[in-house]
């Protein structure tokens, strides 16, 4: 490994994340993955080998919750950050309505990024939007990206299924193709895949076509022992009264279970266990930990669902006297709870349907309590490792009840897997393991070191402007009388020390001059051709080599070709056409035609790295990985140190979307723009012009008060109507 201290960007998106008082429990999108991300952070940061890490998610301005979330940075110690970057609006939103707002969080983790005038020498995503925003983030800085799904999106859409939700009904609340195609997508793109158990390998990543197990690294997660430790004397803990108010007989054993108010869970077959087991009644109490809550009406309907179902189960079995629910809990009240369960001799129980991993189960160990768990998946690593508890079918609850009543009535095997449990967290499931374990397996990634970025000398003109025209090359029209391509043309040249003028088109860098030349327009300052895989400066069209070599890693045109060549539907023309990071082919048969999709994914199977973009429904453009108009957009961006919010993007055409998206200012000036971005409706930073051409960009140019303060409108979006019209058009 390098000697130069390492610099870590973790990213996870949603939930409520911080440094202290993890609200575990409070919705489903703050779990255990939360807690997992801010202990590895704080984890990475203690290693010598580490200088920075840098967590970064969504920052969150909301009455509702906490303003520590609404802090731009956030300091862990030891050199680890939580930077939290806006994107979409400012209220707290579940991970579903996210995924429009996540070219944001893009642009505002690079912008970071380059304030901190440091390299990463890795990003690591956790979960699938993360994921999304982690592939354009390591792509735009030339470094290798790793990944930890910690759920997964086809397992999701199996267990709706078999629930008896329709494909219709769980595509409307879920979104899950997105989801199901970006975890494609940052499988294809990670160097590195961190999974918690082989079961995850086998039985979740395994369904994925682009998942490959030899990029895949089974690291558990670690648990902060200073924090989670065996109880020193039998001094209850504060969070005992409220507990004991529930008991008519307070100090019997209690069996325990933590975790958030999820279906999953299976906290009711719990109940029932305890319900109907009178032995174990009169043996220990139940407490539920299921998260915090005012008032069961407010909550989200999944937990409501789920606590209304507890409370009648504790009703139905009349466990009043033996049974606590209490409503809320501190993030400090959780080792206790763990420590009181082991003083009284109790069992910490996860009866979920299926866990993924458990960190809840080494916490508890680590605190001298022996573990009840589901069969599926983690626990069975944990107790292998550990020999602290046993496995149960978490759909009997004849099993179950029988199961806690043996291991609290047999004190010699309880004191066993507690002392089993203490040693084995210390030996398996330490963070200092965790992070060894880590670095050793990003250790082969961090030999190719990033593109070094070209000095300035090669374009001075552009070293003082402060903003950018970037206009797909169809939104300029046809007509060279145009007289709103003049004027705007004319606007330019006044202000070419202020405003570089950009061209960007999927068409090869010729056919982009002869039709400049019929519209009678001279060389611009940028030109992007072949959907972003060259970039050329000024009159003399010199090349950005620096772009060349940064796009080029992993490209394997031959086997593409040899792929294409042996691909039904479709037609190559002859290399000479061909660009040098780019491959054009027509689709002349569609009913033999596989699909794009299906094509990326042979591709993919492959193992050849590419980005399929289809321009039209005929014509296909194969690029790599890192290649697009958006992609090149940001790296002019960094290059002449423009701000993204001061480019504006006038486009209309489905490969213009990555350039759309994000801090840009964007404008659809194409007649038939809504119809070929309909995912753009409705974007802050997105308008539609009903003019088209020239004449559109100059009332997007208005509109944003481009020349001078180049602000973005207090309104959310606008229709752009004619200059000279007296009544909306269509």
């Amino acid at each position: 490994m390098n000697d130069e201290p390492l610099y870590i960007v973790l990213i996870s998106v949603h939930g409520l994340i911080r440094g202290h008082d993890l609200e575990l429990g409070r919705d489903a999108d703050t779990g255990g993955q939360t807690l997992y991300v801010v202990e590895l952070a704080r984890a990475l940061a203690r290693d010598k080998r580490v200088g920075r890490v840098d967590l970064i998610t969504r920052r969150i301005i909301d009455p509702r919750v906490s303003d520590d979330y609404a802090v731009p940075e956030e300091d862990l110690g030891d050199g680890a950050h939580i930077i939290r970057i806006p994107a979409g609006p400012d209220e707290y939103l579940p991970k579903e309505r996210l995924w429009d707002y996540l070219n944001c969080l893009v642009d505002g983790a690079l912008d970071h990024v380059r304030s901190t005038g440091l390299t990463p020498s890795l990003v690591h995503s956790h979960y699938a939007d993360a994921g999304y925003v982690g592939v354009r983030l390591a792509n735009h800085l030339g470094v290798p990206l790793a990944f930890t799904g910690h759920s997964l999106g086809r397992v999701k859409r199996q267990r709706l299924l078999a629930k008896g939700e329709s494909a219709t009904t769980i595509e409307q609340k879920y979104n899950l193709s997105r989801r199901i195609r970006t975890e494609e997508e940052t499988l294809a793109a990670s160097a590195l895949i961190v999974t918690s158990t082989q079961h995850e390998i086998d039985e979740q990543y395994g369904l994925y076509d682009w998942a490959n197990e030899a990029r895949m690294r089974v690291i558990a997660p670690g648990v902060n022992l200073a924090r989670f430790s065996p109880p020193t004397d039998q001094t209850p803990p504060p969070i005992a009264d409220e507990l004991n108010r529930f008991f008519r007989t307070p100090g019997k054993p209690i069996v325990l279970a933590l975790s958030r108010p999820d279906e999953r869970k299976n906290l009711g077959t719990l109940v029932r266990a305890y319900g109907e087991n009178k032995a174990l009644q009169a043996e220990a109490n139940l407490v539920i930990i299921a998260g915090n809550r005012n008032d069961i009406r407010d909550m989200d309907a999944g937990s409501r669902q789920v606590l209304t179902e507890l409370l009648l189960l504790i009703d139905r079995y009349d466990l009043y006297g033996r049974a606590a629910y209490p409503r809320h809990h501190e993030s400090d009240d959780v080792p206790d709870l763990y420590r009181y369960v082991t003083q009284t001799g109790g069992v910490f129980i996860n009866p979920a349907l299926t866990e993924p991993f458990g960190l809840t189960l080494i916490e508890a160990a680590a605190c001298g309590t022996p573990i009840i768990a589901t069969e599926d998946g983690g626990p069975q690593d944990i107790i292998k490792a550990c020999a602290n508890g046993e496995l149960i079918n978490p759909l009997d609850s004849d099993e179950i009840g029988v199961r806690l009543l043996a291991l609290l009535t047999d004190k010699a095997r309880w004191q066993q897997y507690s002392r089993n449990g203490i040693e084995g967290v210390r030996q398996h499931y330490a963070w200092p393991n965790h992070v060894s374990a880590y670095l050793a397996a990003i250790e082969p990634l961090l030999s190719a070191r990033p593109v070094p970025v070209p000095t300035l000398q090669s374009r001075p003109e552009l070293i003082l402007v402060d903003r950018m025209l970037l206009v797909e090359l169809a939104a300029l029209g046809q007509s060279a009388d145009d007289p709103d391509l003049r004027q705007l043309m004319t606007d330019l040249r006044q202000r070419r020390r202020q405003i570089a003028f950009g061209i960007a088109s999927d068409r090869p860098r010729h056919e982009v001059l002869v039709q400049l030349k019929r519209l009678k327009l001279p060389p611009p300052d940028v030109l992007v051709t072949r959907g972003g895989t060259q970039i050329h400066y000024g009159a003399r069209l010199s090349r950005d080599r620096g772009w060349s070599l940064h796009i080029s890693q992993n490209w394997q045109p031959d086997q593409i070709f040899t792929l294409l060549a042996d691909t039904p539907g479709v037609h190559l023309g002859p290399r000479s056409v061909q660009g040098i990071y780019a491959i054009h082919a027509l689709i002349d048969d569609q009913n033999a035609f596989i699909g794009s999709t299906a094509l990326e994914n042979q591709l993919f199977e492959a193992d050849i790295s590419a980005r399929i973009q289809q321009i039209n429904p005929t014509e296909l453009l194969i690029t790599p990985q890192r290649a697009s108009k958006g992609f090149a957009l940001r790296y002019l961006a960094r290059q002449w140190d423009i701000a993204l919010d001061h480019i504006l993007v006038a486009g209309g055409v489905f490969t213009d979307e990555d350039m759309l998206r994000g801090h840009t200012l964007g404008a659809v000036v194409l007649p038939d723009g809504k119809a070929q971005l309909p995912g753009l409706i409705g974007l802050e930073r997105v308008v539609f012009s009903k003019t088209p051409y020239a004449t559109g960009i100059r009332q997007a140019m208005d509109h944003y008060d481009f020349f001078d303060t180049c602000k973005l409108p207090g309104e959310n979006r606008i229709e752009i109507a004619p200059r000279h019209a007296q009544e909306p058009q269509e």
